[in-house]
């Protein structure tokens, strides 16, 4: 069975990107992953999110974490943002802020037994609180005077 997940508009650049896809692909799920934990390169932390994504899609099918290897890692060039930025003698320079997608395929087997989702517990009821009778507060006749004599 195979499980997709996908990134798109991620503003780092393709070309950075595939360097820590490029180090990631021939690697296992729990090799791969903790590469990407330990990886100094900022482009990690997107890849490192999009692999623990894919393998919530997979228990979400019934599918065992351990049985899971990667089929397919993909960066493709997505949509790149033109800016720019003033210099001297009234002229513009132009800024490509690129971005990228990422495609990542698993493969896994189902196994024989069946996972179910999850049940939370069944909780007893909370027993209701009881209501607070309300005290009415009852003027004094005489108004309190501060230290030098006026109404506090």
């Amino acid at each position: 069975m195979l499980i997709k997940a996908r990134q798109s508009n991620i503003r780092t650049s393709p070309r950075k990107l595939a360097l820590v896809a490029r180090a990631v692909r021939a690697l296992s799920l729990t090799e791969a992953m903790d590469q990407l934990k330990f990886m100094p390169k900022r482009a990690a932390q997107p890849m490192l999110k999009l692999f623990k994504q894919a393998i919530a899609n997979a228990k979400d099918q019934g599918l065992d974490e351990v049985n899971l290897k990667t089929k397919l890692l993909e960066v493709k060039k997505g949509p790149t943002y033109k800016r720019w930025r003033p210099v001297s003698r009234g002229r513009a320079h132009s800024i490509k802020k690129r971005t990228s997608h990422i495609i990542l395929t698993l493969e896994g087997e189902k196994t024989g037994k069946i996972v179910k989702p999850a049940v939370s517990k069944i909780v007893k009821p909370i027993k209701p609180i009881k209501p607070v009778k309300l005290v009415k507060r009852v003027k004094s006749a005489k108004p309190k005077k501060g230290i030098n004599g006026t109404k506090s």
